[in-house]
């Protein structure tokens, strides 16, 4: 193995190139210093092969993967493979806040319409608003001939609520059917463990 100061090498000890990996892992969400250095040791000490994977995954990723240039979900092309698929239905169209949650929705298999991915959610106390989520970029995809109904897919947090108010009254101002996700009871959960707020919603929104 070849040691900084060889040559096309920078001169770097092993005490910082750890430092280094441990500082680089608490980027991840929900990863503190404890658990970076807990990763960190393990890839050094039993899986030197796994983390050269992982180097090299990680540089693919970050050069090849971009946005779609119709929904923003991530893609390595100029259009992912939904927005490139001519068998969906085109007259329905779900907004979620990220990728993820784009995902989630396609692994029920109950949605067969396209999507728009934001780019952020409402948060004024940041200072991010409808311009910055990309409001002006959904209402002008809204306003497609086919497209029938917009389904508002945004999480139920305060922020998530906030995304879905600001969405609907920009596209039912301008004569778009504009649908919010339902809320209910879990699927095999107990109705006495089930919060409060949740039990509310399913009676509201009851069908």
């Amino acid at each position: 193995m070849r040691r900084g100061g060889e040559v096309g090498f920078p001169e770097v000890t092993s005490l910082n190139a750890l430092e280094q990996l441990i500082d680089a892992l608490r980027c991840l969400p929900g990863v503190g210093q404890k658990s970076a250095q807990r990763m960190a040791y393990h890839l050094l000490q039993h899986d030197r092969a796994g983390a050269v994977r992982l180097s090299e995954a990680l540089r693919a990723a970050g050069e090849r993967v971009g946005h779609c240039d119709r929904c923003y979900t991530f893609s390595e092309a100029g259009l992912c493979e939904i927005c490139q698929d001519e068998g969906r239905d085109a007259r329905l169209l779900a907004v979620v806040e990220t990728p993820a949650d784009q995902a989630a929705l396609e692994r029920t298999g109950s949605y067969r319409g396209y999507y728009f991915v934001l780019q952020g959610r409402v948060s004024p106390l940041d200072g991010i608003g409808g311009r910055e989520i990309g409001v002006s970029q959904l209402l002008e995809r809204a306003q497609d001939g086919a497209l029938e109904e917009v389904i508002l897919a945004t999480s139920f947090t305060a922020e998530g609520e906030a995304t879905s108010h600001v969405l609907a009254q920009a596209l039912r101002s301008r004569g778009i059917k504009a649908t919010r996700l339902a809320r209910g009871v879990p699927v095999g959960s107990e109705l006495e463990y089930v919060d409060l707020g949740t039990i509310a919603h399913a009676l509201v929104d009851r069908r």
